[in-house]
């Protein structure tokens, strides 16, 4: 797999077009309710500090299969949103999606920098598995706030320390994925600590779980 730039016309009309799919932009918001963003837009988000966006292609060749991202990314604060959009929909359930995540995370860990990265999901999207997957923190809910054919939905809200990030190499497929009530619930006895009845027990790995306004990820499923 290779992240590959927005620098090229060809490149910029194929993700426009992703992002203009219904499937995809309903699960996104890309600042003040936006849902469907230009070539000339992604061009101008592809230039701006502030951005740092990638398309990523199959394990197969150099076609570009997909979109991941990380918007408001501020060296002060050290921390960004992570976004991301599946384009070709016949490369789901293969793990890519995960795999440019995890590559787009350790380079914002390690390149930029960052000490925090945070991303929502829209409760009910599938998305939610890649999350998992990553290992990021569940924190809390913004409810109702995201509309859908006129329908209110919470968005999920996660973050990750570059501490708690585990890469994923090509070739190794992530583990497996907890409920969000699991993932919670797991957080949850990392900062408190073990309580009784968990003294006795053998220690355990914890398995990863995975624009200006924050974009939120759409459904990968892999």
């Amino acid at each position: 797999m290779k992240l590959l730039p927005l620098d090229s016309p060809e490149i910029l009309e194929l993700v426009a077009h992703w992002l203009g799919q219904k499937e995809n932009h309903q699960w996104l918001d890309f600042g003040n309710g936006r849902q469907i963003v230009t070539p000339a837009l992604l061009r101008i988000m592809a230039q701006r500090p502030t951005h740092f966006m990638r398309a990523y292609t199959s394990d197969r060749d150099d076609t570009p299969i997909g979109i991941c991202c990380l918007n408001s990314v501020d060296r002060n604060f050290k921390s960004a949103t992570l976004w991301g959009a599946q384009g070709d929909k016949l490369f789901r359930h293969r793990g890519l999606g995960t795999l440019a995540a995890s590559k787009v995370l350790s380079l914002g860990f390690r390149d930029l920098g960052l000490h925090t990265i945070n991303t929502w999901v829209v409760e009910g999207n599938p998305s939610i598995r890649l999350i998992q997957r990553l290992n990021f923190r569940f924190i809390g809910r913004q409810r109702q706030c995201h509309f859908i054919d006129g329908q209110a939905y919470d968005r999920l809200l996660f973050d990750l320390l570059a501490s708690e990030h585990e890469s994923i190499e090509d070739g190794r497929r992530p583990r497996g994925r907890r409920s969000l009530q699991e993932t919670d619930r797991k957080n949850l006895e990392g900062d408190r600590g073990p309580g009784p009845e968990m003294e006795n027990r053998p220690a355990t790995l914890r398995a990863p779980a995975s624009a200006e306004a924050g974009a939120g990820l759409e459904t990968q499923s892999g």
